[in-house]
């Protein structure tokens, strides 16, 4: 696994290709951090990685918790009332397209514009091929208007990066920005949503979670943590690369041309590495899980996820310590596609 990942001669370019081997229904934009290999995918990640860093999401997570308890303020009021809410719809959801439309600059009236539309693409159903490539381009040529200017934007990191162009060499050309721009928009949104309901399920569920965080808040990174490594995103681990060279592996040789798939789930529950794989334990230490991937293709936005659930799951068990679902866990319905696995709603009570 940890070979597949950090060897760049494990290609991702060739798999996006017509009847290339793919989970997805189409090909994507070329430009797209996700399909490029090395050095190109290094030079757009290095104009991108200052922005997405740990230290710059810990100087935004006082924002992020202000707009939290800001949402919960009137949510508080009303399940102190005895009234049931939708925390998905009335909390999770709002939450996670505020954040990042405001990181990015992008203005608040243009989010029933493209909102729908990136769900469609991380869903990336196969039933209406035509349809989704008709709603994949609509939400590109939007961020197209963004990056030419055709389209107003606030002070945010589009602006910033806008700026910044000529930092790298050659310059960042208006097709790689879209399309770097795209991953930005979509997973700072619809994988933290996806990822953030799971867990805000998972701890209401399961409820010593919920009060373990709500009575230790010091606790909360590590059940955050343990619950990343143990919930994927959606349908699939990671995404497929071919093999440039025969390579040697423990159990035998893996050819030229050849097709792998490495699967961050497994691994992220391999009992050799993470004893007793399925019990979340707060004490680990040492090595650390794949969800985000590893190596050149490590997830570029994971310490913007690992900001905003943390905060999020501080504001709401420190808020709301004892919510809990009114509906029985079975009655739940789920959202589900290749890069979406969420529930559609949460109704809760306190």
């Amino acid at each position: 696994m940890h070979q597949v990942l950090t060897d760049t001669t494990f290609i991702r370019s060739d798999t996006n290709v017509d009847d290339g081997p793919s989970f997805l229904p189409t090909v994507m934009p070329e430009d797209m951090l996700l399909n490029l290999d090395h050095p190109d995918h290094g030079r757009l990640k290095r104009f991108v990685a200052a922005a997405y860093s740990a230290n710059t999401m810990a100087g935004l997570a006082p924002a992020v918790r202000r707009r939290a308890d800001s949402a919960l303020d009137e949510l508080a009021g009303q399940l102190a009332n005895g009234d049931t809410m939708d925390l998905m719809v009335d909390f999770l959801d709002p939450l996670t397209i505020g954040v990042n439309a405001d990181y990015l600059g992008i203005p608040p009236e243009d989010i029933p514009t493209f909102r729908h539309l990136s769900r469609q693409m991380q869903l990336a159903h196969d039933v209406d091929v035509p349809r989704l490539l008709e709603d994949f381009w609509l939400l590109y040529h939007y961020l197209e208007d963004l990056v030419a200017g055709r389209r107003a934007l606030n002070a945010g990191l589009i602006r910033d990066l806008l700026d910044a162009r000529d930092s790298v060499d050659p310059p960042v050309t208006d097709a790689e920005y879209a399309a770097t721009l795209l991953g930005s928009l979509v997973g700072g949104d619809q994988n933290v949503l996806s990822v953030l309901s799971k867990i805000v399920y998972t701890a209401l569920v399961e409820h010593r979670l919920w009060e373990t965080m709500a009575r230790s808040p010091e606790s909360i990174p590590s059940v955050v943590e343990e619950l990343l490594r143990l919930l994927p995103l959606g349908r699939i681990s990671t995404f497929p690369r071919i093999a440039s060279r025969d390579i040697e592996f423990p159990g035998g040789t893996l050819h030229k041309g050849e097709t792998v798939y490495a699967d961050a789930h497994e691994a992220n529950r391999d009992p050799e590495v993470f004893p007793e794989p399925w019990q979340v334990d707060t004490s680990r230490d040492g090595k650390r899980h794949l969800q985000f991937g590893y190596g050149m293709h490590h997830c570029m936005g994971s310490a913007l996820a690992r900001m905003e659930i943390i905060e999020a799951m501080a504001a709401l068990t420190t808020r709301l310590p004892d919510l809990r679902l009114a509906a029985s866990p079975e009655s739940i319905e789920w959202d589900t596609g290749v890069l979406v696995h969420r529930p559609f709603n949460l109704p809760v009570t306190a």
